[in-house]
């Protein structure tokens, strides 16, 4: 697998990142930037197992089919699953520039 489609949004999430009403703190002292800093930086990271899991059962260091299996389904997921998220902060974006004041 290969993690092309984090680079693809990375330019529409850093836009976003860059605003500064999403770096506002929380009670706990994160912001919502930095959530979705980490969430990109985490399926960045189970896309890169996923790949090294395939690239060891193709030359041969690992037997175990099931385990990269469920590595790029896990993989796979969370990608989409951001982009689902990336979608709906897409849309709420829009929905707001399109308000009246």
């Amino acid at each position: 697998m290969d993690n092309m489609g984090i680079k693809g949004i990375g330019t529409d999430v850093q836009s976003l990142l860059d605003s500064k009403s999403v770096t506002k703190k929380n009670d706990d002292g994160n912001s919502f930037a930095d959530f979705l800093k980490g969430s990109v930086e985490k399926v960045n990271t189970m896309q890169k197992e996923a790949d090294q899991a395939v690239q060891d059962l193709l030359v041969g260091k690992d037997q175990n089919i099931h385990q990269v299996m469920i590595a790029v389904e896990k993989a796979n997921l969370s990608l989409n699953m951001m982009m689902q998220v990336r979608n709906k902060l897409i849309n709420a974006y829009e929905e707001i520039m399109r308000t009246q004041v």
